[in-house]
């Protein structure tokens, strides 16, 4: 079966910096647009940021816009979310998603998420 596999997650200070990997296995990342979505506690999933194939076109929530920096080697079937200057309402379960299009809600296969605390 065709699988993207998230890593990176973990405990971090506010103010401190993470970098989530999003890993495809069996198929070749660089057909697909990749997005990176999360879901807190009690609230609705969001996307917080996407990339086309060949990565010259990428787009930001305005929540993490100058923080968060999305990028892929293509490779080493690889996406990356790097995490700057974290907040505690970034708390969330990360997940990596490929999609129909660049930027698309349309998800054809997700991840399995992995958790962000931003604490103190």
């Amino acid at each position: 079966q065709l699988q993207l596999v998230e890593s990176g997650g973990g405990l971090v200070q506010p103010g401190g910096s993470l970098r989530l990997s999003c890993v495809a296995s069996r198929f070749f990342l660089g057909f697909y647009p990749i997005s990176w979505f999360r879901q807190a506690p009690g609230k609705e999933r969001e996307g917080v940021s996407c990339i086309s194939n060949s990565g010259g076109i990428t787009d930001y929530a305005d929540s993490v816009k100058g923080r968060f920096t999305i990028s892929r080697d293509n490779a080493e079937n690889t996406v990356y979310l790097q995490m700057n200057s974290l907040k505690p309402e970034d708390t969330a379960v990360y997940y990596c998603a490929a999609t129909d299009g660049v930027c698309s809600a349309s998800v054809r296969v997700w991840g399995q998420g992995t958790q962000v605390t931003v604490s103190s």
